[in-house]
Order: structure tokens, then sequence, then C-alpha cells
């Protein structure tokens, strides 16, 4: 009997505690909480005030909250409040450096004129072709500023002084060694494009983690490889040190400091090509529209003097079409797999630096014919000259006085199958070139 009362005694005691109503109204009920669990009731469900509304608990009025911006998307092309980049490098600013030559002037443009490098991010004016250093519409008044002279005369003077003093061979034979592919994955491909704009910044990122890159470099422009050797060391300061093939060692120098490296701004976009002269006349000086037709049919059925792989290299090419040309003078080369705009690149390539005359771009062939005129013993003079050149300025090898003849000290037997160190620009538009 008593083990019943007992229950029912605590059934009510349990009741009182959880009814609702006596947690919201009966402050006895709350002490018991408290006493008997430590239970602390939260300021909301304890007002000190009883006749205040919602929004003044918590004592006070309630502070507001700020509201949240709206949420802008990050852009690269959002410049507000910030100036344009300055970059002090003497060059002109091209989206490829040895794919462009400067000497050629366009006829038109695509595309209005808009600056790859984004609306307010560079304080050089874009052309529609490159950015030039020095902005030839802002003159002073006395007649005195920067020209590119002096710009390139500072510029040789702080690379001299970051390169220091030449390398010993023992040097440069530990830094080819740590750049081979089974020592380092790290490496810099250069492709169609050539040297791109985009990519001295990637060689100057390379440079943060080690003293020497490895540079690759296939298809088009192989065809001359003294200039994309000539480029990359005028453009980003850096010393070849070897040269294997396409394989190219790229030093950066002794006293190089990755923190005080050049500003290079990045193009965001490849800016259109412009609209340059045609490649094929309608007919060839010195001939007649009959003979240009016949020249044409001939050139088709000769036999082909070699067939171009896709991204291959293609060194050799130039002195295959000099050779070819003492016993024939009209020559043929199979490019059927490249892309339109490759093989015309690489016919004007071979226009100025064999030279010879273009003859078709038609079912993916290269023909080029001679000329009537054509000299064979230049050609050895000129390649004679290019050596005497390569061997004073020393490619790779600047101030050392173990070089042998035709070789330098890295290793890198120069490159005599081109005479010219300036590339002309082609199309790949119909409307610009015309294939007979």
């Amino acid at each position: 009997m008593v083990f019943v009362l007992f229950c029912r005694l605590n059934r009510t005691l349990a009741s009182v505690l959880v009814s609702p109503r006596h947690l919201s109204s009966s402050s006895p009920s709350l002490s018991i909480l408290r006493d008997r669990y430590g239970f602390v009731a939260p300021r909301s469900l304890l007002p000190e005030n009883p006749n205040s509304s919602p929004g003044d608990r918590g004592g006070g009025q309630a502070k507001k909250k700020k509201k949240k911006p709206p949420y802008r998307p990050p852009s690269s092309l959002d410049r507000a409040g910030q100036k344009p980049l300055h970059s002090d490098l003497p060059f002109d600013f091209r989206f490829s450096y040895t794919e462009s030559n400067p000497n050629v002037k366009p006829i038109g443009l695509r595309e209005p004129k808009y600056s790859p490098f984004g609306p307010g991010r560079l304080d050089r004016p874009w052309t529609g072709v490159c950015a030039p250093a020095v902005d030839p519409t802002v003159t002073s008044v006395d007649g005195e500023g920067p020209c590119n002279a002096e710009l390139e005369e500072k510029w040789g003077k702080t690379r001299e002084r970051i390169l220091g003093e030449p390398l010993t061979p023992a040097e440069r034979a530990f830094l080819v060694d740590k750049c081979q592919k089974n020592r380092t994955k790290r490496q810099v491909n250069l492709g169609r494009d050539g040297l791109t704009h985009n990519m001295l910044n990637d060689i100057h990122n390379n440079w943060k983690h080690a003293e020497a890159v490895r540079i690759k470099c296939l298809g088009l422009p192989t065809v001359d490889m003294q200039n994309v050797c000539t480029q990359l060391e005028e453009k980003t300061g850096g010393l070849i040190i070897h040269r294997h093939g396409g394989q190219i060692i790229l030093y950066r120098g002794r006293h190089y400091n990755p923190k005080k490296k050049p500003v290079i701004p990045l193009m965001l976009w490849k800016p259109h090509e412009p609209v340059y002269p045609r490649l094929i006349k309608t007919v060839i000086d010195g001939l007649t529209v009959e003979e240009t037709k016949e020249m044409r049919k001939r050139g088709l059925a000769v036999p082909a003097l070699t067939k171009l792989a896709k991204n291959g290299y293609y060194a050799s090419l130039v002195p295959m079409v000099r050779d070819a040309f003492l016993t024939d003078e009209l020559v043929r080369i199979d490019c059927k797999g490249l892309n339109k705009s490759d093989y015309k690149k690489i016919g004007v390539k071979l226009r100025d630096m064999v030279p010879c005359v273009l003859v078709t771009f038609e079912k993916e062939q290269i023909v080029v014919w001679r000329g009537k005129n054509y000299n064979s013993g230049a050609h050895c003079n000129s390649e004679e000259k290019l050596c005497s050149l390569v061997n004073d300025s020393g490619l790779g090898a600047e101030k050392s006085n173990d070089s042998i003849h035709g070789q330098n000290t890295d290793g890198c037997i120069p490159d005599q199958s081109s005479d010219s160190h300036t590339i002309d620009q082609s199309l790949d538009d119909e409307s610009v070139v015309s294939v007979m």
C-alpha cells in the first residue's frame, strides 16, 4: 500500500514539473529545475519585464544585423580602384615573338582594336598587333624621352649583371644533367605559336625553384631554331647553356632574384591575327599566265622531297630544300595532316630563308620554285657568316675560351639552316592567302 502511494506521488510530481503551463508561468517550477538539475533558463524564456515586447527581450534595444554585401564573382576584368600595371621590359609586347615579324605591316584588322590584357590592366596602348614599349603618339615638349635603344641598352646591362661570371664546364655539366628527363619533370613546351608572351611568365615561375629550365620545341618554330634561341635569350634575360635538337636548357644567371623578377602582365586571350598581303600571286613575277599555270601543274606532279609529320622537328627542312635546288627547279613538300595555317607559315619561312618563290599550297602541298637567278654559292657565304657571328656572340657560351670551331662549349652546334633572324607572319584565311 505504501509503495502504491509513493508511485502516485512521483507521477503527480513529474506531471507538475513537465507541465508546459508550469514551465512558462510558474517560477517555483523553474527554481525546482534549477535546484535539482542545475538548469538555467535562457533569457528569452525568462524575460526581465513580463510586459515587454519580444523585440525588447535581452535587455535594451536589439542591435540591427548588418546586411551582407551582395555576392560578386571574382573577375579579372574588374579593375575598380586599381592602377594599370607598368612593366619596364624594353621590347614590344606581342602574342608570339618568334612567329611574327615587326617589320611586316598589316593592311587591316579583322576586329576593332582591343587589348588582350584586358581593359585598364596595362599602361601600354594596343595597336592591334602589339603593345609598344614607347608610345609613339606621346612626345615631350623638349623632344626628349626614352626610346627603344636606351631601354634595350639598360636591359642589356641588367642582363649582364644578373648572369654574372660565366659558368665553368663542371657547373654547366651539372646543370644540364640536373635538367634531364630522368632527373626532373619540370619542362616548358614551345609549340606552334612559338615563344608566346605568357610563356615568359612560365619560365620565370620555373626559375623560382630551379636555376635552369628545360624547354621542348616542336612544330612550326623549329624551322628556324636560331631565331628561337635568340628570342629566348633576349626576352627572358637568361642564357642557353645546352641545346640538343629541339631541347633547350635555359639558365637564369648567378645573381637572379625571384622576388625581383620583371613585371610580366598576362594576356587574357589570344588576339585575332590582322590581315596581311596575299602570299600566292595570280601570276609569278617574270612569268606569263600560261607559264604560271604550267609550273603549278608540274609542281604538283614532281616527287615529294619529304613528308612533314604533325608537331615534328623541322630544323633540317631548309638545308634539304637548298640541296634539292642544286638539281631541280621545283620542290614539293607533302604536308598532309598539318593545319592549313601551319604549312602556309612554313612556306613563308622557306620563302625568306632559302630564299625561293611560293608557287601553290593546293592539296596540302608546298610547291616552291628556285627562281631564274638562283645562286647556290650565296648560301654558303651566308652560312659561313652566320657561323662566325654565332661563334663571336657565343650562343649559350658567352665569354668562354674553350669553344671549338662550329660548336659551343655547351655542346650546342649552331644551326646553319637559317640566314635570317626574322620570320614573316603568314595568314590562315582564304580571304588573305590565295591558293591557285
